[in-house]
């Protein structure tokens, strides 16, 4: 099934921001991009990857093949160098059952405790990957955004380790940058760059 104008769009995701972020990307082309909270019974796909890239494809694959639509599957996460990349691919449930964006906050900072902060050297890691909806992978783009992880909170905006997250270059975290700017600078807009182009190469055949 080609890929045209029109057609379900779907991006496997339970986060309602992720896909408020990136709606405006696909409207252009005409796409409107669906969130699985619109499908009334959405695949729960398990997250069994050892790499954000192999997370990505299972979310678009399985997605796809369930719902019958184009479905773009998106990991990502943040690496700190100090704790040998860790959270990594279990960044979203680093806290362990049941947790939240603050949890996690709570366990990054402990586990960083006595770390000085030049040695608190980190990278968020976004991957995203395009399945048609035989569970066919068409894209694969990936993309990082360097920085370190600072010792309070500072910022309103963004989400997971969004105001622990500091590009020292803007001295200023990824809940503190407006959307204009973290678009330009984060890992997913990097990433997004990298699969909108191929994304305009699969319209155009």
């Amino acid at each position: 099934m080609s890929l045209v104008p029109g057609m379900p769009l779907v991006l496997g995701t339970t986060n309602v921001k992720k896909c408020r972020e990136l709606k405006p990307v696909f409207e252009p082309l005409g796409f409107s991009l669906q969130a699985l909270a619109d499908f009334e019974s959405p695949l729960e796909v398990e997250e069994t990857g050892t790499t954000f890239m192999e997370n990505a494809r299972l979310k678009a694959c399985q997605q796809a093949q369930h719902l019958g639509c184009w479905t773009i599957g998106e990991d990502s996460g943040l690496c700190v160098e100090a704790l040998d990349g860790a959270p990594g691919i279990y960044s979203a449930r680093y806290s362990g059952p049941g947790a939240t964006d603050a949890k996690n906050n709570e366990k990054l900072l402990d586990a960083l405790r006595n770390v000085p902060l030049h040695k608190r050297t980190a990278y968020y890691v976004s991957t995203i990957a395009l399945s048609a909806p035989d569970g066919t992978v068409h894209i694969e783009a990936s993309g990082r955004c360097y920085g370190r992880i600072i010792e309070d909170y500072r910022g309103e905006g963004g989400f997971g380790y969004d105001p622990l997250f500091e590009i020292p270059e803007y001295h200023q975290t990824f809940a503190e940058l407006g959307m204009t700017v973290k678009s330009v600078l984060s890992h997913r807009g990097r990433a997004l760059r990298r699969f909108m182009a191929s994304f305009a190469k699969t319209l155009a055949h």
